[in-house]
């Protein structure tokens, strides 16, 4: 089961994407969402299939969610992730002196 998919990214929330069917576009999206996303921001088209695999996001409850309700919607990292993914020296450079 591949589907084409837009992916737009929020202006608001660095890390925030928003997955639609490239054939629904944003028809789909409840309105209620829009005003915590932001003005969608397409981002890029992809072509997702179960064999796909996504950096943040589990590939199967991705389509689960856009066969289901239309989107899925990609969360930012916990801040904690950020710092678990910086270089070591960035960490020792703000360490207090």
């Amino acid at each position: 089961m591949k589907r084409i998919c837009s992916i737009y990214k929020s202006p608001r929330k660095d890390g925030m994407y928003l997955y639609v069917l490239k054939a629904d576009a944003l028809e789909r999206v409840p309105a209620a969402l829009l005003p915590a996303f932001g003005t969608p921001m397409h981002a890029f088209d992809l072509v997702l299939s179960p064999e796909r695999k996504l950096a943040r996001e589990d590939i199967t409850k991705v389509l689960e969610n856009l066969d289901s309700q239309g989107y899925h919607l990609q969360m930012p990292p916990a801040e904690d992730e950020y710092i678990e993914h910086l270089p070591e020296e960035l960490l020792r450079r703000n360490d207090p002196v």
